[in-house]
């Protein structure tokens, strides 16, 4: 009898991912970012056959875009042996990965007293969820487990039936620029990073953080964009792709927390998350409905103040092994053509990882560390208590 093929993996490009791969095409890279800090040593070579496991069971991590589909058959996320002590100033956590030639995912492996594990991705073709979930097996491979792995091809089509049935949405209208406050000038098209530890790890941690946001807008009123996981519709869907859409919520100055967290689990409730995705991106896009439109932007008004980003709680024991611990874990975001800022928050135990990213101009170095410390202090009220300040970490 002869056995039947394996068919390889192949899936649909998705309007979302369209929307990611439009923004690329401004030349701003779309990439995820995730460093995993600890105590003992990773191995460079246990590491390349890690990735090659995890990316068998989650072939989603080595595909390359051919026309309208996303099709399997690259090689496995390469290890790029980096110096100790490297920063974030290295071109390796700028350069782009792209998604016709690949790869599309990489390691960097940081030695040291405390190594690192930086796992890069594009954005296009996975999300947050999706690239934990690879990071999860690569560690399963190095501890000499089975992965799990993410072997399903659907795309947000599937979420949007699944989600039954949703109120629509409000007809898109443009949304008008909002004051730049973060710098001014020119930026150098690179982002700037600021990371921040707070030993707490309160509820609530987007509302609260855009509440902090509101005291420094420009003038009455911001805009905050909350990217939401489309797999809370089907939680048994294994999949590694950008199943991510987005909340769209007004701020306003000095705005409260609990108002801010109640708009959020109301639009969350209501599937507003859903409703979006039946917009057509370019006509319906609040944002930018051309490439010409996106790279029109200034820099002096964005249509988004801000994204926020709460990754939830990270277990660390998921990304160590006998001979490695881990003790942090964190995101570095990318710049948005139409955001100003992105900030992202990781739990681990009692402890919040925060980083934010802006461009890098004159004046917004210390105007984001300002805004940092703010959204700090909203995260840990105790400040100067049992825990101490919020402490500053390097990007």
């Amino acid at each position: 009898m002869t056995p039947t093929a394996v068919r390889p993996y192949t899936r649909r490009i998705s309007p979302i991912e369209r929307g990611y791969l439009n923004a690329a095409a401004t030349g701003t890279p779309q990439l995820i970012q995730m460093v995993i800090e600890g105590e003992g040593a990773l191995d460079a070579d246990a590491l390349r056959r890690a990735a090659r496991a995890a990316t068998l069971a989650s072939p989603g991590l080595a595909v390359r875009r051919r026309g309208a589909l996303w099709r399997a058959g690259g090689t496995a996320p390469g290890v790029v042996e980096l110096p100790g002590g490297t920063g974030t100033d290295h071109p390796f956590f700028h350069r782009d990965l792209p998604v016709v030639t690949g790869p599309v995912c990489e390691l960097g492996l940081i030695p040291g007293e405390r190594p690192r594990l930086v796992v890069r991705a594009s954005h296009v073709v996975t999300d947050g969820r999706g690239l934990r979930a690879w990071i999860g097996d690569l560690f399963r491979a190095l501890r000499g487990e089975e992965p799990e792995g993410c072997p399903d091809t659907v795309d947000d089509g599937h979420f949007r039936a699944a989600a039954g049935d949703v109120p629509p949405a409000p007809g898109a209208a443009r949304l008008t620029g909002l004051p730049a406050i973060l710098g001014r000038g020119p930026a150098s098209g690179r982002p700037l990073w600021l990371s921040r530890r707070v030993p707490a790890g309160p509820s609530g941690v987007t509302a609260r953080a855009a509440a902090a946001l509101s005291r420094h807008l420009a003038g009455d009123t911001g805009r905050l964009i909350v990217p939401v996981d489309l797999r809370r519709h089907d939680p048994a869907v294994r999949s590694t792709a950008n199943l991510t859409s987005r909340l769209v919520l007004d701020l306003r100055r000095d705005d409260s927390w609990k108002r801010v967290h109640g708009a959020l689990v109301r639009a969350l409730l209501a599937k507003a998350e859903v409703a979006a995705l039946e917009g057509d991106f370019l006509r319906g896009n609040p944002f930018a409905n051309s490439l010409d439109e996106a790279r029109g932007l200034d820099g002096t008004r964005f249509p988004c103040t801000a994204i926020v980003s709460d990754h939830g709680e990270v277990d660390p024991g998921a990304y160590s092994t006998p001979a490695f611990r881990c003790t942090s874990f964190r995101t570095l975001p990318m710049l948005v053509p139409y955001a100003e800022m992105f900030l992202s928050a990781c739990r681990t135990g009692g402890t919040t990882e925060l980083t934010l990213a802006c461009r890098d101009r004159p004046g917004a170095r210390d105007a984001a560390g300002s805004l940092l410390t703010d959204i700090a202090e909203a995260l840990d009220p105790r400040r100067g208590g049992p825990g101490g300040p919020p402490k500053d970490v390097p990007a």
